[in-house]
């Protein structure tokens, strides 16, 4: 079954619909970061942070929907001097993420400000094997807010 996939601001979705998503445990599995209950200034905040990044770098994350339903969301945000790519689907959309990851990297790769981008995998995400077809190559592991994360890089030029 084919389906339209989109990108939008965060703030078109219902923060209920974050807080849902954000509050299943299977999301929470491979997202060592996610150490807090979502609610609505949670939420709001979140919201908040990714619009902030939105307006310093003129990119950041979109909320991603499928036949115009909310599936998660994700895309790219600067960490220093990089764009590392991140997407979190609502579970039930896994399957999603090699359609919606494919569409981000050719919009990265038609973006003159994106010569690369990094991805973060904690090391419980087993299944890398979508980042090697993409092309991204281990850099190797790093720390980022106290937990272990493998870095892979993918050029885009």
């Amino acid at each position: 079954m084919s389906s339209n996939i989109a990108f939008t601001r965060l703030p078109t979705i219902e923060l209920g619909e974050i807080i849902s998503h954000m509050s299943d445990p299977r999301v929470a599995e491979h997202m060592p970061l996610l150490t807090f209950e979502w609610d609505a200034a949670t939420a709001a905040a979140f919201v908040a942070q990714k619009e902030a990044c939105w307006r310093r770098d003129g990119l950041g994350h979109w909320a991603i929907l499928s036949d115009g339903a909310y599936v998660g969301w994700g895309g790219f945000q600067k960490e220093g001097m990089e764009w590392d790519f991140g997407l979190v689907l609502k579970p039930d959309q896994f399957g999603l993420g090699a359609r919606i990851s494919k569409k981000a990297i050719a919009f990265a790769i038609a973006d003159p400000r994106i010569p690369y981008v990094t991805f973060l995998l904690p090391p419980s995400r087993k299944n890398r094997g979508a980042l090697a077809r993409f092309g991204a190559k281990p850099v190797g592991e790093i720390e980022y807010d106290g937990a272990v994360f493998l870095k892979y890089r993918f050029e885009t030029t």
